[in-house]
């Protein structure tokens, strides 16, 4: 898998009315391992793009990378790591396409 899986697409502002109620999961292998939703973060979008603004401009196409939710691997008990050939798939809100990665 790659260490920063983004896409297929990118969206807009105006196509995601509230970015804090968007519902995220990893499946490995068809199996769900990570399931959250945005309004479990720790800062607020809205927060970060005010904070990082105060030291840069952001422009189009910028993207702000928050972490992962819960469930990462290396916290399981035992510790579950990705083996050669499994397949991940990153599932983002209401419909859009995974993001496929195969390590």
């Amino acid at each position: 898998m790659s260490p920063f899986p983004l896409g297929p697409w990118l969206v807009t502002r105006d196509e995601i009315p509230d970015p804090q109620t968007l519902d995220i999961w990893l499946e490995v292998d068809g199996s769900r391992v990570q399931n959250s939703n945005t309004r479990f973060m720790i800062f607020p979008i809205r927060f970060l793009v005010s904070y990082i603004s105060r030291f840069m401009t952001l422009e189009p196409g910028d993207v702000i990378a928050t972490g992962t939710p819960g469930g990462v691997g290396y916290g399981m008990k035992p510790p579950r790591y990705l083996k050669a050939g499994e397949k991940g798939d990153i599932h983002h809100f209401r419909g859009v396409s995974p993001n496929v990665q195969k390590r």
